[in-house]
């Protein structure tokens, strides 16, 4: 593992946001959703997320969850991804997102 900086750190625009509204992915290679973020002050923006094993659409509306707002977008597909989800695979590979305990402003940074 490679060690980096306080700094390397913080360039890092880990952000809190609020799912808005959530839509099957039928184009992806693996199951996923697209997911429609609130970011607060940097915008509502879209990515899509392989989280579909452990969350149904309708649960996921009004979450809070933690998302990386300052990487380039990415082509998946015909969908440009906004930014990344964050999460953490469980014992079978699939993704459990990286979530907000208690509620706090979207655009909030992780810190």
């Amino acid at each position: 593992m490679e060690t980096i900086s306080w700094q390397d750190f913080e360039k890092v625009e880990l952000r809190a946001g609020t799912i808005l509204e959530v839509l099957d992915f039928p184009e992806a290679r693996k199951p996923a959703y697209k997911l429609k973020v609130d970011f607060g002050p940097f915008g509502t923006k879209w990515s899509s997320a392989q989280i579909t094993k452990h969350y149904t659409k309708e649960e996921l509306v009004g979450r809070q969850i933690l998302g990386v707002v300052n990487f380039p977008e990415k082509q998946i597909g015909k969908f440009m991804s906004q930014f990344l989800v964050t999460g953490l695979a469980d014992e079978n590979g699939d993704i459990v997102l990286s979530a907000v305990e208690s509620p706090v402003p979207n655009g909030s940074k992780l810190i």
